[in-house]
């Protein structure tokens, strides 16, 4: 099994184009024409509107009325990423199904391939945006270089994230680990769940 097989190939390079045509009022380019798995770059996008959700929920100069509102959108996208995340492992499991020799072995990976491509998405996120401070013109030197260690650090953890999604990938189809969905069901969105709405 590999990134190139499940069109995940170049991750990083794909999630920091996309980032970039997605900070850009109006564009002022067509999307990027990258050949990547349909559902990791849903899940990006999905990443990508919540960060700016998380942003507007940190303000102070308006009504509460406001918040509760990017609160609701908030749990909604949250949601979502679950419900892609999800996706995106049933989608390499059937991959590996259909590919892969099945295995005797009971060696498991405690976080799934969708939980670490979001996570690389998560930091790609914060490379961006890390990136964007270091270059602030309302900045002092030591906020800047501050920023430039940070933005350093963030870009090793990516690329650490992106070995392990492939060292995992390349175990499953040569069977020294088994791929296992995992669930989240989230209670609080459900209404049949969640004791604050069923009881009202």
């Amino acid at each position: 099994m590999t990134l190139n097989r499940l069109n995940l190939a170049k991750l990083e390079e794909s999630f920091d184009r996309y980032l970039t045509f997605w900070h850009t009022d109006p564009p002022a380019h067509d999307a990027p024409d990258i050949r990547i798995n349909p559902i990791a770059l849903e899940l990006a996008r999905c990443n990508y509107l919540l960060w700016h959700e998380e942003d507007k929920a940190r303000r102070t100069d308006v009504n509460d009325s406001v918040i509760a509102a990017v609160k609701r959108t908030i749990d909604k996208l949250n949601q979502q990423r679950n419900d892609l995340i999800e996706k995106l492992d049933e989608d390499v499991l059937a991959e590996l199904t259909a590919s892969v020799p099945s295995t005797d072995t009971e060696e498991i990976n405690s976080e799934t391939p969708g939980s670490i491509i979001d996570r690389i998405s998560i930091t790609s996120l914060k490379v961006y945006h890390m990136d964007e401070d270091s270059r602030r013109r309302d900045i002092d030197e030591d906020h800047r270089q501050r920023s430039l260690h940070r933005l350093a650090v963030l870009k090793l953890q990516r690329s650490d994230l992106y070995k392990a999604l492939d060292r995992l990938l390349a175990d499953y189809g040569a069977g020294r680990k088994t791929m296992k969905l995992y669930k989240q069901f989230k209670m609080y969105n459900d209404p049949t769940l969640n004791p604050e709405l069923y009881k009202s």
